[in-house]
């Protein structure tokens, strides 16, 4: 059965999250029709254009992302306390620049002296825009409406473009986070259109190492790399060894798409006491079964308690577990 968002989505609990787009029956409608020999590849960028528009929009951060021919993943971290410092005016400015803002908002912006009901009335409307502003589920409505749109214009034709409403995952934990990164990156390779990850177009590993290098990329607008810096507000662990683990588990699954690691330990698998086996297990679980939350058994029975759940399907260290209460 299908569970509302709210069930799934709690800040309090992980403010990570994994989602997912499909475009309708599966449909190359992102890269080259085998068939006729027409290519959509440019429409890659258009996701990837509309996520950093987003981010300098949301209270949402990026944190990877992978666009293939029929799908993308998106790995973000959601900041509702960050919109909840934002002036009046600056959330009518952001608001702006997805939607148009209605007559009481060019009546506020132009100075205009607004009655006590319309003020009333318009103080409530970007209450409710800063809300949404760092809703995930408005996040992806303003991604896939506008993709859709866009693309339907260009085919000349109507009707759908998304298979469904997106998925979305919860990500509990360090070791979660850090397989599922690993695993969105990775996809160009697991799939077979690219050989490295640097020669992976439209990932958001690919500009973390051209920034890494000294050239010209996207990664600005992704979320940190810091490390475990006490004072860091980005992703907690650090870029190179990152970098490493990406490689490494490339390396593992390049032969069948399902390998084994390398039995030399990569530094922050030691220092998450994750066992090799566990986060190979993990990471390739990410492409199987669908579970709504990924963590340690632990936090996903308190996850489950809080939000009233008899039951929760998700994906804990390493094996697939089901909380019961």
């Amino acid at each position: 059965m299908t569970q509302p968002r709210r069930s799934i989505i709690s800040v309090e609990d992980t403010p990570y999250y994994h989602c997912i787009g499909r475009c309708v029956r599966r449909a190359f409608l992102c890269g080259k029709d085998e068939f006729s020999g027409k290519s959509f590849e440019h429409r890659k960028q258009w996701v990837v254009d509309r996520l950093i528009l987003l981010t300098q929009v949301f209270s949402i951060e990026l944190c990877a992302y992978a666009v293939m021919s029929n799908h993308y993943h998106i790995v973000v971290r959601l900041s509702p306390e960050k919109s909840k410092q934002w002036s009046q005016s600056e959330v009518i400015e952001r608001w702006q620049k997805i939607y148009s803002g209605g007559t009481l908002a060019s009546l506020y912006q132009s100075n205009s002296l607004l009655s006590d009901s319309q003020k009333m009335m318009f103080d409530s409307q970007t209450e409710t825009w800063r809300e949404r502003l760092s809703d995930l589920s408005w996040f992806m409505r303003c991604l896939n409406e506008h993709l859709a749109r866009k693309a339907n214009k260009e085919d000349d034709c109507t009707g759908r473009f998304w298979e469904g409403r997106f998925k979305s995952q919860a990500l509990l934990d360090e070791s979660a986070l850090m397989s599922c990164m690993a695993y969105v990156d990775l996809n160009p390779i697991r799939a077979g259109i690219a050989e490295t990850p640097e020669q992976s177009d439209h990932t958001s590993v690919k500009e973390r190492i051209r920034e890494h290098l000294g050239k010209p990329s996207l990664a600005s607008n992704l979320l940190n790399l810091e490390g475990d810096n006490l004072q860091s507000t980005g992703i907690p662990f650090d870029l190179n060894v990152y970098l490493e683990l990406v490689d490494c588990s490339g390396r593992s699954i390049r032969e069948d798409n399902r390998g084994s690691i390398s039995n030399d330990l990569l530094p922050i698998l030691r220092r998450l006491k994750v066992e090799p086996d566990t986060w190979i297990n993990q990471m390739n679980h990410f492409g199987k079964r669908w579970y709504r939350v990924v963590g340690s058994k632990e936090r996903i029975k308190v996850l489950a308690l809080k939000i009233g759940l008899k039951w929760m399907n998700g994906q804990g260290s390493g094996s697939p577990f089901r909380s019961s209460n």
